[in-house]
């Protein structure tokens, strides 16, 4: 998932949708979208399965012999640009807002102006007390939070 680094709402940075599409037809793509999603295949690396030095993590195939390569039948599917998402949606939570990534209590009343357009994810690397800290200010401004603080977590 991409985030959005810097939070500061400057010209309305944080753009959401393109002009001309409301969020109830996002939300209708990012429902098409995580329907389609089941039917992209898993991309591995060509024979990952045979040898366990090799790690599943993607490779082009590149020998001149290449089953993979030449996409013989029975052989695992390659990458392609056809299998990318919709620009309007990609990036996007699934519930069709834009994560943003926050470290400090600072950044949320930067996010106040725009809250029905954001969610936002809590850096990993902030601790148990300022994560809570995060989360119940978010609370109050009434901002959407992906990885709130939960005590049962945390004990």
């Amino acid at each position: 998932m991409e985030y959005i680094f810097r939070a500061k709402v400057m010209n309305d940075e944080v753009i959401i949708m393109s002009s001309g599409t409301s969020l109830k037809e996002v939300k209708k793509k990012l429902k098409r979208l995580l329907k389609e999603k089941k039917k992209i295949p898993r991309f591995v690396r060509q024979e990952s399965w045979r040898y366990v030095r090799l790690k599943e993590s993607w490779r082009r195939p590149k020998g001149i012999d290449n089953k993979m390569r030449l996409e013989v039948k029975g052989w695992p599917a390659r990458v392609k640009i056809g299998y990318r998402s919709p620009k309007e949606i990609r990036g996007l939570h699934p519930s069709g807002l834009k994560p943003v990534l926050i470290q400090n209590k600072n950044q949320l009343s930067e996010l106040e102006k725009i809250k029905d357009k954001v969610i936002i994810v809590i850096s990993s690397k902030v601790g148990k007390k300022k994560k809570r800290e995060i989360t119940e200010m978010a609370k109050q401004l009434g901002l959407r939070v992906s990885n709130p603080y939960r005590e049962e977590v945390f004990e």
